[in-house]
């Protein structure tokens, strides 16, 4: 702090010449004092002073700064200990996955919380937060013990899922070798990051999947059976469709180079983010569990309409924000395919506010706020698994469909009769399912790293269409399959619905023994 004050000072003391004058006349002067009266001897004596003090402090400074220099070098030429600072570990990177991995799981809780929660009536408010709250913790916990290794570990089951390399998170987190005195952080060293960063970010994801989910019970589901479905729908349905999408040697990952002992992915499949993974996956399930689950009581027959839109406004606004992290943080970097994903993702979601709302203003002579939040959402689906392999003007055409299909999508179900309560099918099975074949037409080798030929089919290569549907036709098919033997298993076991009455009184008692609101 001293020597930007001296500068300061000095840097004054410059622009007043009378000030230079008399004290160049001091020094000049102060041999030939004899010259001078009393008077001026001092005034000359003192400035003479006052230049030798300033002097002295600018070399203390310099001298002080050097010392510095010597200690940051000092201290750059120690070898750092591989507990703070692993071999290869990149920090910006770190840090920037370290946010990422929080945007995401606030998109759990507050976000689709209040998202959820404001769609349903008064009486289920908790009961969603509380569902949404709970997965938060149990999911977090199944993905550190076998979730993780299920899904990222090399292949078992001939690539059907992961093997069980990571269980417990071992290879993921630090050991200790006691022999040796030394510790090891594992790394995922392609991108400089630690392995139980990777770990915790795609842990985000997990998280947020079966919550989606949600929607489509909301109201009438037993929470202990929704525990138990939610475990076993996470390890046998989602589990393999990462391991496919995202592992390394996984059957539909586009961005798997072949080497010489792989040739790689048998249909390379565009999905940076999770249209397969996360929305296809979560919104055929939410359409399984809809129809065997039955609509609530009174559906069609009673107004059903959301007790606080203003939760739902909130919710959808974290949602997008929270989405930067769930697309951007996908290129495990901070690099220019995140930026690219990033801005993508915001012109999607911009895109999609507008068309659903403007579907609802040319339909019904008004627009809502449900409508644009919807509408958001239904952007961000779309360019999921798009962001790291269309440009930001393809995200605008992505998400201004995704306005206007999930629109049209979402009143299909009361023309068929289902009971898809917060439109978790119409929104992300149908989103996602769009994304993934508009992936196919819109990716472009501008963004795509490593390709040197045509990516989509605009540039030229109808081929990857196929591959788009062959991805998304996979994860289709194991949701449904899959959500539909855990139903069944559970229905037979536990049950699924809660009773009449427990209906009727409202899952926020029934359930959990609380009221979300007291009046007094």
């Amino acid at each position: 702090m001293l020597f930007p004050f001296y500068r300061t000072r000095f840097q004054i003391s410059t622009k007043i010449p009378e000030w230079n004058s008399v004290c160049g006349a001091g020094i000049s002067g102060c041999l030939f004092t004899h010259k001078l009266s009393p008077s001026a001897l001092k005034e000359n004596t003192m400035c003479v002073v006052s230049r030798f003090a300033l002097s002295g402090l600018v070399l203390l400074c310099f001298l002080g700064n050097l010392c510095v220099a010597d200690d940051v070098t000092a201290t750059a030429a120690t070898v750092a200990d591989a507990r703070l600072i692993p071999e290869k570990f990149d920090r910006a990177n770190n840090a920037w996955m370290l946010t990422s991995s929080a945007l995401v799981l606030m998109m759990t809780a507050p976000g689709l919380a209040l998202f959820y929660s404001g769609l349903v009536r008064k009486k289920n408010v908790l009961g969603v937060m509380m569902q949404c709250f709970f997965l938060m913790g149990i999911l977090s916990i199944v993905w550190a013990l076998w979730g993780y290794s299920l899904a990222f570990a090399p292949d078992a089951l001939g690539g059907f899922i992961g093997g069980t390399d990571y269980l417990f998170l071992k290879g993921v987190i630090p050991t200790w070798d006691s022999a040796t005195g030394t510790a090891t952080v594992p790394m995922l060293e392609a991108n400089g990051i630690t392995r139980s960063v990777h770990m915790v970010y795609q842990m985000m994801f997990f998280i947020i999947t079966p919550a989606l989910i949600c929607g489509a019970y909301a109201e009438r589901m037993k929470f202990s059976t929704m525990v138990v479905f939610t475990i076993l729908w996470a390890t046998f349905v989602y589990c393999p469709i990462a391991h496919w999408v995202w592992s390394d040697t996984g059957w539909l990952n586009a961005f798997f180079l072949p080497s010489d002992t792989n040739k790689g992915a048998a249909f390379p499949s565009y999905d940076f983010a999770g249209g397969t993974v996360v929305h296809i996956s979560s919104g055929f399930s939410a359409l399984i569990c809809a129809l065997l689950l039955g609509k609530r009581l009174g559906h069609g027959q009673e107004p059903m309409p959301p007790h606080n839109l203003t939760y739902t406004c909130i919710g959808a606004a974290l949602l997008w924000v929270g989405w930067f992290g769930f697309n951007a943080g996908s290129a495990l970097e901070s690099n220019a395919l995140a930026a690219n994903a990033f801005v993508a993702t915001h012109l999607a979601a911009a895109a999609g506010t507008v068309s659903w709302a403007g579907m609802e203003w040319i339909q019904r002579g008004k627009p809502s706020i449900l409508g644009a939040c919807s509408g958001a959402v239904a952007g961000l689906v779309c360019i999921t698994p798009a962001s790291g392999s269309v440009n930001p003007i393809s995200g605008i055409v992505l998400g201004l469909a995704a306005g206007a299909v999930c629109y049209l999508a979402c009143n299909l179900k009361s023309k068929y009769g289902y009971d898809d309560a917060l439109d978790a099918f119409g929104v992300h099975g149908v989103g996602g399912t769009l994304g993934a074949l508009l992936t196919g037409i819109f990716a472009t080798a501008a963004v795509v790293p490593d390709k040197k030929v045509a990516v989509g089919l605009l540039e030229g290569n109808p081929g990857q269409m196929v591959n788009q549907a062959v991805g998304a036709g996979a994860a289709i098919a194991i949701a449904v399959i899959g959500t539909l033997i855990i139903l069944k298993v559970l229905d037979a076991a536990m049950g699924l619905r809660v009773t009449q009455q427990e209906e009727l009184q409202g899952l926020d008692v029934s359930q959990h023994g609380e009221e979300g609101y007291i009046f007094l």
